[in-house]
């Protein structure tokens, strides 16, 4: 018998929510994703220690400069085990300025430009913001492709959608964190909230001929894979992956096209924020995940800091 893994695989593309090489190489995904957290987790990585050291050399003590070099250095080192693509994250302490977002993903591509790397291999990260999504808009009009991620809303996805976003990043485990915190349940199978936001985006796309790839993050444990099977991507850390290729039993698929969807909504600044301000779960979540990644960046910069 298959492993849940394999066939996983045969429904959906799956890949590596991780900046450890080694352990990417192990797992075989197509794609691979980082951030700023574990960015800060792979600096600690002995096999680094040297892509770290070189990273912070003529950065002339730029260490924004250094972080991105870092970031970029990792990603190269990831598409060396990988087929697919690397989502390379921008700075979420600029979630909230449009112009800020596209001077640093200029800046992330023109590193990978310089290292050999083409534009078909790489998703450049950015908050589910509105005004990360205006810069998103224009990434992919210039041909730079974007991984609109911290998705919590069913606006957010609605808003991506209508901007032609490469792919959004719905963070299944973090909405069932927060509803199991506020209502005291431990959600399984179809009734997790997560799996459930997940469900109807992915149905909304579909059924609206939406070209945005839907890749489901943040799981919390196998149930919640196995219950969006058939998506177009999910992004899973390395244990959950060695869990799922340990599991022999029969892996059905749940999500596929041509299930009834809502009508577009085509949302503008004013509506997106009502349904944003609505939405306490997506408030606190999108809010909390910005405050998070930028206190890894910000050690991050730290360690760099101390080498420059």
């Amino acid at each position: 018998m298959t492993s849940k893994l394999e066939q996983l695989k045969q429904m959906t593309t799956v890949v590596a929510d991780t900046g450890d090489f080694e352990a990417i190489a192990r797992v075989k995904p197509v794609d691979a994703t980082t951030n700023p957290s574990l960015l800060l987790k792979a600096a600690a990585i002995p096999a680094y220690a040297e892509l770290l050291n070189a990273c912070v050399s003529d950065c002339k003590g730029d260490v924004g400069l250094a972080s991105d070099r870092f970031g970029v250095a990792v990603g190269q080192e990831i598409l060396k085990v990988i087929p697919g693509r690397i989502s390379t994250e921008v700075d979420a302490r600029l979630s909230f300025d449009t112009d800020a977002v596209l001077k640093r993903a200029h800046r992330l591509i023109e590193l990978y430009d310089k290292a050999g790397i083409g534009r078909d291999r790489v998703l450049i990260k950015i908050a589910s913001t509105w005004e990360g999504i205006r810069a998103a808009e224009i990434l992919e009009k210039e041909g730079i492709q974007t991984n609109l991620t911290l998705l919590f809303s069913f606006a957010q996805a609605a808003a991506c959608a209508d901007a032609g976003v490469f792919l959004i990043s719905p963070f299944v485990g973090r909405i069932y964190d927060w509803y199991k915190k506020a209502n005291g349940n431990d959600y399984t199978g179809a009734d997790d909230p997560g799996v459930q936001s997940v469900t109807r985006i992915y149905n909304y796309y579909k059924a609206n001929d939406y070209k945005t790839v839907v890749m489901g993050a943040s799981f919390r444990n196998l149930n919640q894979i196995e219950q969006l099977a058939g998506c177009d991507r999910l992004t899973i850390s390395p244990d959950l992956i060695d869990k799922l290729a340990a599991d022999t039993g029969k892996l059905e698929r749940k999500l596929a096209p041509g299930h009834a969807g809502e009508a577009r909504l085509n949302l503008n600044e004013a509506q997106f924020r009502w349904l944003s301000n609505e939405d306490a779960m997506a408030t606190e979540k999108l809010a909390e995940g910005i405050r998070q990644f930028a206190r890894d960046q910000e050690k991050l910069e730290a360690l760099l800091q101390a080498k420059l």
